[in-house]
């Protein structure tokens, strides 16, 4: 199956335009804590098995973390379990947007 993704120049225009997403940061607590994408919530990788149920599958997740790699992973599990993903590719490495530290 293979995963959607997005860039993060469509992932910030989206969030320019204000449209409705669910934007997911799986990084650890360290990384988020040198910033994130405001709009983000911060679910770290290992938590998703146990916060899948707070997940609605009728919305579309986007799903962010450094390099895209653990994202990435994260899609393709929360796909098989009938979730609809979306990859950030190349992760904050490439965002160019603003960032905040986690509060």
């Amino acid at each position: 199956m293979e995963i959607k993704e997005i860039s993060t120049a469509a992932l910030k225009e989206k969030i320019e335009a204000d449209e409705e997403l669910y934007l997911i940061d799986v990084r650890e607590d360290e990384e988020v804590a040198e910033g994130m994408i405001p709009q983000a919530v911060h679910i770290r990788m290992g938590d998703i098995p146990e916060k899948m149920e707070t997940l609605d599958k009728d919305k579309e997740y986007v799903f962010i973390c450094r390099s895209g790699m653990r994202s990435m992973n994260v899609c393709k599990y929360l796909d098989e379990q009938g979730f609809k993903t979306v990859n950030v590719e190349g992760g904050m490495m490439a965002w160019e947007g603003e960032t905040k530290p986690k509060n």
